[in-house]
């Protein structure tokens, strides 16, 4: 996916993180193709389906399943990327959620081509929550679960007091829930209607402010800049897979609809491609066989789910295109995957 993409420091702390661990270095970079991008500069960046790879060939060269939610735990975003740096020097947790949602992008952009935050606060009978939102083909556990280590432990470091009271995962209980139990020291659901973390009701006003304030102004202006080079650097095809990546369930989503939304004609939006090099039609099937690869390696979907997710009309159609574009069946390369 050209335009879903995490910073280089988010993926060199993965793979710093899995070689801690044990995993081999060689072995994560050659089968995640991550040997490819420059880590050496943090504000780089790294396509979402490599660090995905990577993430999924760490949990196989630990054999730690739960690598996720452990280096959420074990690793601070502030160590990572400028947003938890941004975030550790706000004054309150009120405005640390604040520039969440404005620099979120910087770690990890998968939003939507409107912008969307991945976290909402909503309330609902009473209780405060922040919500991780994010279309169906965004949705993979690993990165849910990440997340919220990261949010619960970090800021550990400096309340006095738990600001998470409980925990709601969408997917099933996985082999190691215990671990999540041990993390998040709170009662955690699984299976859930979405995925959200219960805050405490004062969290808002509770103190950060891990850094000077002069510090937080130079981080918001260094982070404004990169926000902008960012925006900048979107390809028409990466905002044509952004607009698709909500849309892919309801099967063919139309050249016209995608041009609408981006605020283009079907002609333009043809021409603007061409000029890439890609065709609309390209560019919706390689969307599709990248997400059916990356969803078929995380083992948390079944091929139906994913045959549903990528919108197809049944496994049988799901297979016959992936055996188009891979030469194996959708089992045959998870069982390959699982092998490796």
């Amino acid at each position: 996916m050209a335009l879903s993409t995490v910073s280089a420091g988010l993926a060199a702390g993965l793979l710093a993180y899995a070689l801690s661990r044990g995993a081999d270095a060689e072995d994560l970079q050659a089968k995640s193709s991550l040997g490819d991008h420059d880590l050496t500069d943090p504000d780089a960046r790294v396509p979402l389906h490599t660090y995905l790879a990577l993430l999924h060939q760490a949990q196989e060269g630990t054999n730690d399943p739960a690598l996720a939610l452990h280096w959420g735990e074990d690793v601070d975003m502030a160590e990572l990327s400028i947003v938890g740096l941004i975030m550790n020097a706000a004054s309150t947790k009120g405005v640390a959620f604040q520039q969440l949602q404005r620099y979120g992008r910087l770690a990890m952009e998968i939003n939507d081509p409107a912008g969307s935050p991945h976290f909402e606060l909503t309330q609902q009978d009473g209780r405060l929550y922040m919500v991780y939102r994010a279309a169906p083909a965004q949705n993979v556990p690993e990165l849910v679960e990440n997340a919220f280590a990261r949010l619960t432990c970090g800021p550990r470091q400096f309340l006095d007091s738990p600001h998470i009271l409980s925990v709601d995962f969408t997917h099933p209980a996985p082999s190691y829930r215990d671990e999540y139990a041990r993390i998040f020291q709170c009662p955690v659901h699984f299976e859930a209607k979405w995925n959200a973390m219960e805050l405490h009701p004062e969290v808002a006003a509770w103190p950060v402010a891990q850094s000077p304030a002069y510090m937080s102004k130079l981080l918001a202006e260094r982070a404004d800049q990169l926000l902008a080079k960012l925006t900048t650097q979107k390809s028409v095809r990466g905002q044509v897979e952004q607009a698709l990546l909500p849309l892919l369930h309801l099967g063919n989503p139309g050249a016209d609809q995608i041009a609408a939304q981006l605020g283009m004609s079907r002609q333009t939006l043809f021409r603007r491609l061409k000029e890439e090099n890609a065709s609309y039609r390209d560019v919706l099937e390689e969307l599709r066989h990248t997400m059916a690869m990356s969803h078929l390696k995380s083992q948390k979907l079944s091929v139906g789910d994913i045959a549903y997710l990528l919108g197809f009309s049944d496994v049988a159609a799901f297979s016959r295109a992936f055996k188009r574009w891979t030469g194996q069946s959708p089992r045959a390369f998870r069982q390959s995957s699982e092998m490796v």
